[in-house]
């Protein structure tokens, strides 16, 4: 006899954001878990090469279609990753930024509550000032940007919220999406090098960075286990931007002396970034289980995708 759960009896999931990179995770191991009933939302078309999932073209800051949809599903599980997370675009147009991230998280709520789903939103280490690192989950938040600041505002929503919440908090995602529309330290390192670029990389700043398929299996153990209240999924290793240049130079056998240390002072940006943060995991490896992928494990099973992507 086989133990898979049968379709009627599974709980509904509910991702926003599916067509980022981790909504795109999430999916493929949802899928691969088979514990869920999955529907997924991102605006126009899916950008997944699954047919596994029900996939619902939506624009989470209309109120009314996010009541409608979240209403006609009842979902017992809601997690909110879609965001405007580019932090310098956030800073140039913040009544956007206002909308995507405060407003669009209180519309998914307020839906959550009228069928008291499970609410597990995915928040940032640049909700702090960076003034220390890494941080518990006890850590007062104290934004240096915008972005920061809009995420602040809805993970304060999600505290007063009367349905069930998690907050996950996380710190520089990196990962290839299916399409590879998307860039991360790694890639940009890599092409660079091989190209014979010289860089400069900063090494004033401090990250635990996360793998994509780590923060979306975080995520996953939060949403079967029905842990509650706020958990740090992140990456173990704290690295400057420098190191993890220096690293993955190192993995793909490149020339280090095209590499060059700066720090902060010497970009301008329209958004400042804390330079410490990082988190400290104990809460989530004990309570759920969680541990993730060293920095350098993480280049191995990128390294692997790219070479799948390129096939």
């Amino acid at each position: 006899m086989g133990t898979s759960t049968p379709k009627a009896s599974k709980k509904k999931i509910f991702i926003t954001g599916v067509n980022g990179l981790l909504g795109q995770k999430l999916v493929a191991q949802l899928i691969q878990r088979g514990t869920f009933e999955i529907i997924g939302c991102g605006r126009g078309e899916s950008r997944l090469p699954y047919d596994s999932f029900e996939y619902i073209s939506l624009d989470i800051t209309e109120e009314e279609k996010v009541k409608e949809v979240i209403g006609l599903i009842k979902p017992e599980i809601i997690i909110h990753g879609a965001a405007m997370t580019n932090v310098d675009e956030c800073e140039l147009k913040q009544e956007a930024a206002y909308i995507a991230n405060v407003k669009a998280t209180e519309y998914l709520l307020r839906a959550a509550e009228r069928i008291n789903s499970h609410f597990i939103f995915v928040s940032t280490d640049f909700i702090f000032s960076g003034d220390e690192g890494p941080l518990d989950e006890n850590a007062v938040g104290a934004p240096v940007n915008y972005y920061g600041e809009t995420k602040l505002e809805a993970e304060n929503l999600v505290k007063a919220s009367s349905t069930k919440w998690t907050i996950v908090r996380t710190v520089l995602v990196f990962g290839i999406a299916h399409d590879m529309s998307r860039s991360n330290i790694i890639l940009w390192v890599k092409s660079s090098l091989e190209n014979g670029k010289h860089i400069q990389v900063v090494d004033d700043q401090y990250r635990t960075p996360t793998l994509a398929e780590d923060l979306a299996e975080g995520c996953i153990l939060i949403a079967e286990k029905g842990a509650e209240g706020i958990f740090n999924i992140s990456g173990s290793d704290f690295l400057t931007p420098y190191e993890m240049a220096i690293i993955t130079a190192d993995y793909f056998g490149l020339d280090k002396t095209l590499i060059s240390k700066v720090d902060s002072k010497t970009f301008t940006q329209p958004a400042k970034r804390p330079l410490k943060t990082g988190f400290v995991l104990e809460k989530a490896r004990k309570e759920l289980g969680f541990e993730p992928k060293t920095f350098r494990t993480a280049i191995a099973i990128l390294s692997k995708q790219i070479i799948l992507a390129s096939s």
